[in-house]
């Protein structure tokens, strides 16, 4: 065993115990069989060992800076070597993009310009900089956020699909979106600050224009999405937190009448904090009347998966380390490609001395992205908030032995009713634990 480990053979030797007849200075009066078989042994093998450094951005602040680091770290270790850790790429319904995309015909058919009208990529928070401002402020959101994690992200939405799932194949594809993304211009980019950044104790420029909100448009000039916006937004002190892609369709083109004012539909996946896939179609409620009313197909991963334990995406990550896979890493061509789109708009706004909008704590963020919306088309940018709201469903009564905490399902009438009408939409409640005629269930925001 010892020589199984890269032990040598004097190690081997000393751990046999000494045969009898052996005197006190090593010496024996005879052979002894063990000695000579473990001498007869080869030398061992030695330990192979291999080094993997994993590197956490910031990888520089702009196309330049970057570059330097790469050559730099190309003099010590080698590309194979480096793992550039983005744990968005780890997350659950991120690794599912390839999968959601590629795996589904219905998908395959509608992904291209004929069909998507726009694509946002939202990452919103509810707190400020909670005490991180000394990184932050260096930094912005467009450093922080934008440029890796949403940019990884867009990639994987907006690629073509690989000849295989391996890290060469992913990575030559993703490059090749990164490549024909044109370079962020300053009209297509708004940024903001919250109030009460600069109070922050440990923000210590309080003359700072550091941006902490930022939403940019991004066009891939390619075949399949040329004119079709990527919408890029960040936040600090907003309305809510959540990470999600909206995958926004074009209306029906030459519906009938009745049909005209239908929404669009649209693909939402939620990276967090709840995991969740939902298509918003539109559907006739059931009834004697004609209506038609936008519904959403759920697929929420707490409820249909709530046996398996979903893994942290460094859990997850750091485990392809050992495992020597790079498919969900970014390599140095991907971070330089990422920077030529956005260090000119950087390099814009830093001589341009522009000053972020102050936009209120706990708001949807700086009036000016509305505007920016409405310029592509759309009403605004993101949805509704994520904490779920409470509805009412109209169900039967509760039996006479039921607890009033028990789950009362709907159940159909045993008497028609002699009243005949339009439903009555349901209304947002307060969720009581007395029995009632409804019961309050969560559901999920449009």
């Amino acid at each position: 065993a010892a020589a199984a480990v890269g032990a040598g053979a004097e190690q081997t030797a000393a751990a046999v115990p000494a045969p009898a007849g052996a005197t006190t200075n090593g010496a024996t009066a005879e052979a002894s069989p063990t000695l000579a078989a473990t001498a007869a042994l080869p030398p061992p093998t030695p330990l192979r060992t291999e080094e993997r450094f994993v590197l956490e951005k910031p990888f520089g602040r702009d196309t330049d800076s970057c570059a330097a680091l790469l050559s730099q770290l190309q003099k010590q270790i080698t590309e194979e070597e480096i793992y550039r850790i983005d744990h968005y790429l780890g997350k659950e319904l991120v690794m599912n993009l390839l999968v959601l995309r590629f795996a589904n015909v219905c998908f395959q058919g509608v992904w291209d310009r004929q069909h998507v009208k726009a694509v946002q990529v939202i990452f919103k928070e509810d707190f400020g900089a909670a005490g991180r401002g000394g990184y932050f402020d260096e930094y912005g959101i467009i450093r922080d956020v934008l440029q890796n994690h949403l940019l990884q992200v867009l990639a994987l939405v907006a690629m073509e699909q690989p000849l295989s799932f391996s890290a060469e194949h992913i990575r030559a594809e993703k490059l090749k979106v990164l490549h024909a993304c044109r370079p962020l211009s300053t009209d297509d980019v708004v940024t903001g600050q919250y109030a009460g950044y600069l109070d922050d104790p440990s923000v210590e420029n309080k003359q700072s224009r550091t941006e902490t909100f930022a939403a940019a448009v991004l066009h891939i000039n390619n075949p399949r999405w040329a004119g079709v916006p990527f919408v890029l937004k960040a936040g600090k002190a907003l309305t809510d937190s959540k990470a999600e892609v909206r995958v926004q369709f074009h209306a029906v083109p030459g519906a009938v009448s009745a049909l005209a004012s239908c929404a669009a539909n649209e693909l939402v996946i939620r990276v967090q904090p709840e995991e969740l896939i939902y298509w918003k179609v539109n559907n006739k409620v059931p009834g004697l009347h004609f209506e038609v009313q936008q519904q959403r197909m759920d697929l929420l991963y707490s409820s249909k998966f709530f046996e398996r334990k979903l893994p942290e995406a460094y859990e997850r990550l750091l485990l392809e380390v050992l495992a020597a896979d790079h498919s969900h890493f970014v390599s140095g061509e991907e971070l330089v490609a990422s920077w030529q789109i956005f260090t000119p708009a950087l390099q814009a706004l830093h001589a341009s001395r522009r000053v972020p909008e102050v936009y209120p704590f706990g708001s949807r963020g700086p009036p000016s992205a509305d505007a920016l919306a409405h310029k592509y088309g759309i009403t605004k940018f993101g949805g509704g908030l994520t904490p779920y709201v409470k509805k009412e469903v109209p169900v039967a009564p509760p039996a006479a032995h039921s607890s009033p905490m028990s789950v009362v399902k709907k159940r159909p009438s045993p008497k028609p009713s002699p009243k005949l009408g339009p439903a009555t939409p349901p209304r947002a409640t307060a969720t009581t634990s007395t029995p009632t005629s409804a019961t309050a269930v969560t559901v999920p925001p449009l």
